[in-house]
């Protein structure tokens, strides 16, 4: 039988980066609320939590950029939470700035080997976004909350590959899996 190998969603003790567009700001705000229920429903501490807010979705990568450079630093974070709403207008606008943001939070996701979770919304209309960014959040209905759970289960992982790297946690019949 393979060997599995899973994150749990224990928070307690970790620190969470927020980075949040202020455009689409209901919609945002809701998935804001589902992240921070999220991560206080699965121990993380108010006080291990910082919101930055960006003008709009545009923008989340180049601060995410910046926070994670500062961190090889000062290891401030754990893991960080990208919370944007894009919704599809009359214009290719759309598809630009969706791409832009996707590619660049992923690019830095790997670049900085930290976890950042992506919770930005990419609609075709905004009832698609309202639908996946409830009121009251619940973990069926806010992306927020979704993402929260995702990011818990990827910094523990994370972890636990570096704490048992010395051990067997990687090495499957003597080959040595490398992940870059």
């Amino acid at each position: 039988m393979a060997q599995r190998f899973e994150g749990n969603t224990e928070g307690k003790g970790i620190k969470v980066g927020i980075v949040i567009s202020k455009f689409n700001e209901p919609i945002v705000e809701n998935l804001l609320k589902g992240a921070l229920l999220g991560l206080g429903d699965n121990g993380v501490s108010e006080n291990d939590i910082k919101v930055f807010y960006v003008p709009g979705a545009f923008e989340i990568p180049l601060l995410l950029k910046k926070l994670c450079t500062k961190n090889e630093i000062q290891k401030e974070f754990d893991v960080f939470i990208t919370i944007g709403c894009v919704i599809k207008g009359d214009t290719a606008h759309f598809e630009y700035i969706s791409r832009a943001v996707t590619d660049g939070v992923n690019k830095i996701n790997i670049e900085h080997q930290i976890p950042a979770t992506f919770c930005v919304l990419t609609c075709y209309t905004p009832l698609q976004a309202y639908e996946r960014s409830g009121n009251p959040p619940t973990a069926s209905n806010n992306k927020g909350y979704e993402a929260s759970l995702s990011l818990l289960e990827m910094i523990n992982l994370m972890k636990k590959s570096e704490a048992d790297s010395k051990s067997n946690w990687l090495r499957t019949n003597s080959f040595l899996i490398h992940a870059v």
